[in-house]
């Protein structure tokens, strides 16, 4: 297998979990935001989005009606997303 290959196959792995973890973390905090259990911080949330995770965190903010009145996340979110697909593009062409 080429190393190319290898690295794309790799990259694939770790943004399809990023964004999984986001998605997920979003409707376990609403979830917790409902009974008033113990939340999941909104720095560990942006963390997650940084991480790769942003399109999932944001699909999952929409999904769970999470966090959409606050602006930092209902606008920031979606254009960090933007932001990710475009590197992860770029990293997929460079390393095909």
């Amino acid at each position: 297998m080429d190393v190319g290959i290898m690295e794309m196959w790799t990259l694939a792995g770790v943004i399809l979990v990023m964004n999984l973890t986001g998605f997920f973390i979003m409707g376990l905090d609403k979830k917790r935001a409902k009974k008033n259990l113990y939340r999941i911080s909104e720095s560990t949330l942006w963390n997650v989005a940084f991480l790769g995770g942003a399109v999932g965190a944001a699909a999952g903010m929409r999904h769970f009606r999470h966090k959409t009145k606050h602006g930092q996340f209902k606008y920031g979110l979606p254009f960090l997303a933007v932001i990710e697909i475009g590197i992860f593009v770029y990293l997929f062409k460079i390393l095909a």
